[in-house]
């Protein structure tokens, strides 16, 4: 993959296969840049911790390798890699690679990302970029917690 490459990856709600989103990042950028632009695809703040991970589905997903988690950049005692240096490139390999990203560990939001293709940037367009939006995103926060701040 050259540095003016990008991946076109679909994000989709893990058990809403309805929910998705197509989104065109630059290769060479960090699964730290690819979480914000999944997170902002959503419609969500991009306030708590995240990781990615190789294993799909199950129990022991965070156990998976490799796995990328924001708590390696964090400092704290992990086998995970760092998100903040490891490149899309890097931990999507080709098409058809697949990981799970897992955002705000206590809400559990939960996203399989899949690489559907790469592509060359293209001069004067600005990544990340939304391609598609499918179906409607979920609330962030449920009604019980902004009930709570009343």
């Amino acid at each position: 993959m050259t540095e003016a490459g990008t991946h076109i990856v679909r994000v989709v709600l893990q058990g809403e296969p309805t929910i998705y989103r197509e989104i065109e990042v630059e290769s060479r950028k960090t699964l730290s840049d690819l979480a914000e632009a999944i997170v902002h695809s959503f419609g969500f703040e991009f306030d708590h911790a995240f990781g990615f991970y190789s294993k799909l589905t199950g129990q022991d997903v965070m156990r998976s390798q490799p796995r990328y988690e924001l708590f390696a950049d964090m400092g704290e005692a992990t086998e995970a890699k760092s998100v903040e240096k490891s490149r899309i490139a890097d931990a999507f390999p080709d098409v058809g690679h697949k990981m799970l990203f897992m955002f705000d560990y206590g809400d559990d939001w939960r996203f399989v990302v899949e690489v559907i293709g790469l592509g060359q940037k293209v001069a004067k367009t600005r990544y990340p970029k939304v391609l598609k939006k499918v179906g409607k995103a979920p609330e962030q926060y449920g009604a019980w917690e902004e009930e709570e701040d009343s």
